[in-house]
């Protein structure tokens, strides 16, 4: 069998059988392909697609390719929350210690960042002292006593996914499809979940720009879990602008905290309150979903979210403290605000864009072995359908270093559309595949 073989009948859209994908991904994750011949496959994915035997082919794979968790030790069903990538998207710092305080285990796998998206990861690494590197026994060590525990891609968890989920952000295939479906339900399931909400992003700012494709992407990671006997529900939610105000991941941390005490942007705190509902439900601990919305608002509202949370970063090394005091998390040096000559109301702020600006300053990667610099990013003033008057500030840029700042700032003021007429506000719950 011949690596250049499969990239041709790949690329030619052909389907590959599962011993074919087995040798793929076995051959690669052990180091005997290249980067070259496996980009070119991705490369060959992206444009020729996937068939369902296939994704689950390689969904399985890459699932068995490390250690399989067995968290049938500690009680009860253990629920995660997975996003697609967004702008400004840290629901996950919101939704799962809400979901945790109501109950759930949440063994919580989290990524990097990933083009022009944020990582829940690197979130969390700017706070202080956060460790995600943990090792098994001690993620299972913390589920049982806090009931909601971070971790990182390790090399037993899901090992081959680690590597391509890598080499996807560096050879602009991170779009694809079946390779997100892939990877996400791969690792996901490595972790010995019972169930699963998705949270699938389209628009401007996410991967999928099309709901006809986000609903594709839904519906192909909800078939991949009934295969594999799993409750898994998605979510299709609009990032046509950033969630929240904040997008760099020590902003977002201290939105993170507004949120919790329920201080925080309303799309932000409503999206949050669905995918900890949700995660209440799945996990069989209400008997209606209505039930599990009022769980999920009164964990919010009495404090033990934000409680969660903080007992959570505490146990993994990090100091607690930075949710009430901002200034132990990385910040920037400068500021640069960007304002607008024209009045009117906001119609659009393209979310790409501003994620492009952010990755420019420092808050995401360009190659996979970038390194992220957790105190910059972009704190938005509006919102689409806000009124505003000429000079009014649109957004802050903040930055440690000047060398992209001009280009940055120059993408961020391209994100703002002005119109003289009024505009609705996009829903932000599209639709819900089960």
């Amino acid at each position: 069998m011949r690596t250049v073989d499969l990239i041709h009948r790949k690329r030619d859209g052909e389907e590959l059988a599962p011993e074919e994908i087995q040798y793929l991904v076995d051959s690669y994750t052990r180091g005997d392909i290249p980067d070259y011949q496996m980009s070119a496959f991705l490369m060959a994915v992206y444009y020729s697609g996937m068939s369902d035997r296939e994704v689950s082919a390689m969904t399985e794979l890459m699932m068995n390719s490390g250690t399989l968790l067995d968290l049938s030790s500690i009680p009860g069903l253990k629920v995660d929350k997975h996003s697609t990538g967004g702008v400004g998207d840290k629901t996950s710092l919101i939704a799962a210690p809400i979901a945790a305080a109501a109950g759930v285990t949440v063994p919580m796998i989290s990524g990097r960042a990933l083009g022009h998206t944020g990582g829940t990861l690197d979130k969390l690494e700017s706070i202080p002292g956060f460790r995600t590197d943990l090792t098994i026994d001690e993620f299972k060590g913390l589920l049982a006593e806090h009931k909601l525990a971070f971790i990182g891609q390790t090399d037993e968890i899901a090992p081959a996914d680690g590597k391509l989920y890598a080499l996807r952000d560096a050879t602009a295939t991170v779009e694809s499809i079946p390779l997100i479906a892939s990877s996400i339900m791969s690792k996901k399931l490595a972790v010995g979940l019972d169930a699963l909400v998705l949270d699938v992003k389209v628009g401007s700012g996410a991967f999928m720009k099309k709901q006809v494709d986000a609903r594709r992407l839904a519906q192909m990671m909800v078939g991949i879990g009934r295969r594999l006997d799993k409750r898994v529900q998605a979510l299709i939610t609009d990032m046509s602008q950033p969630l929240g105000y904040a997008i760099g991941n020590a902003l977002e941390v201290m939105e993170v905290s507004q949120t919790l005490q329920n201080a925080g942007p309303s799309d932000l705190t409503r999206i949050s309150l669905e995918l900890a509902a949700r995660m209440i439900f799945l996990a069989k601990l209400t008997k209606t979903l209505d039930e599990a919305r009022e769980v999920s608002q009164s964990r919010l509202l009495d404090g033990s979210g934000y409680r969660k949370l903080k007992d959570v970063i505490a146990a993994q090394g990090g100091n607690p403290q930075v949710l009430d005091r901002f200034d132990l998390l990385p910040n920037a040096t400068g500021a640069q605000e960007i304002t607008t000559a024209r009045g009117g109301y906001v119609s659009a702020i393209d979310a790409e864009l501003i994620g492009q600006a952010s990755s420019l300053i420092g808050a995401g990667r360009n190659t996979k072995e970038d390194s992220i610099d957790p105190a910059v990013g972009v704190i938005l003033e509006v919102k689409v359908g806000q009124k505003i008057d000429p000079g009014s500030i649109l957004c802050r840029i903040y930055y440690t270093d000047e060398e992209h700042l001009e280009e940055a700032a120059e993408s961020v003021e391209d994100a703002f559309k002005i119109s003289q007429q009024p505009v609705d506000e996009r829903d932000l719950i599209l639709e819900v595949v089960s």
